[in-house]
């Protein structure tokens, strides 16, 4: 729970960085650790940690640090990890299922449940647990289920229409890799946009200014 009204999105896109460094400490059993210490891991600066934290009030002790376990518990909290939302994957092909299989939801917060696809050649394909099932079936699987969460790996031209179809049946969230910035005129809707091209963008500005050096 945030200590001071809105917390800058800054500030949040830090937490998971927090949240995962914090668990390969526990995994190498670490007990307890400094704001100067985490910062020199981090390559963040001690003050700024402990501004971060102090937004969501502290959890330091003066003169012991952070007790990792604990830190890393209450930082999950914090980004939901324990809540298990019931989420959705729109679109079977390559990215759809690489995503559906290699991202471990569990430990994220989601509950993976289903799988959707138009195209009937992928219509009934095993994705790790679970079977694409067709579009047309959504709006029923959705009105039973209530997933909350939708991860769209579709064309950019279907992703405005989906994601109207899917905000009626009730979903709230979306982990967006469409190529489509998706701008939905709802109330209470939080969208994730996720670009790979321009990620791989910067990837290769850092690569030629660090050769021009």
């Amino acid at each position: 729970m945030a200590k001071n009204g809105t917390i800058s999105s800054s500030v949040i896109k830090r937490l998971p960085r927090y949240y995962r460094f914090l668990g390969e400490l526990m995994k190498n059993g670490t007990e307890r650790i400094s704001s100067r210490e985490l910062s020199q891991l981090m390559k963040l600066t001690a003050s700024q940690i402990r501004q971060d934290l102090n937004c969501f009030g502290g959890f330091g002790q003066q003169g012991y640090g952070y007790h990792v376990r604990q830190l890393h518990e209450e930082i999950g909290k914090i980004l939901g990890v324990d809540k298990k939302y019931k989420t959705i994957v729109i679109g079977a092909g390559n990215l759809g299922r690489a995503i559906a299989t290699h991202i471990n939801f569990d430990t994220r917060g989601c509950e993976l449940i289903g799988i959707f696809d138009r195209k009937e050649e992928l219509k009934g394909l095993q994705v790790g647990k679970l079977t694409v099932t067709g579009t047309d079936e959504l709006e029923r699987f959705c009105r039973r289920h209530k997933p909350v969460v939708a991860v769209l790996c579709i064309p950019k031209s279907d992703t405005q229409e989906i994601a109207d179809k899917l905000v009626s049946l009730g979903l709230r969230s979306f982990w967006n890799f469409s190529h489509y910035d998706l701008s939905i005129d709802h109330e209470n809707i939080v969208v994730e946009n996720v670009h790979l091209g321009d990620s791989l963008l910067t990837l290769t500005y850092g690569t030629k200014t660090v050769e021009e050096q």
